[in-house]
């Protein structure tokens, strides 16, 4: 991920959300719903790509809302 893009994820049962490049979470706690909906606030003010993550960490969601590098065609 790229510095500043926002990343949803658990650590030891505790839902977070986190700016990439930070040493801590900006938010904790809460559902996994709740802070989904957090980062993806958090994103979409910053315009950057926001990853939801499983509770296995594999990427469950991802989503861009500033310059897409890859926009879909057509």
């Amino acid at each position: 991920m790229a510095k500043g893009d926002v990343s949803t994820y658990n650590e030891d049962g505790v839902w977070k959300s986190k700016v990439e490049g930070s040493s801590r979470a900006a938010h904790t706690g809460g559902t996994k719903a709740e802070q989904t909906a957090v980062g993806k606030k958090m994103a979409q003010d910053r315009r950057v790509e926001h990853t939801v993550r499983k509770l296995d960490g594999t990427i469950g969601e991802k989503n861009s809302y500033g310059n897409d590098p890859n926009p879909p065609k057509g």
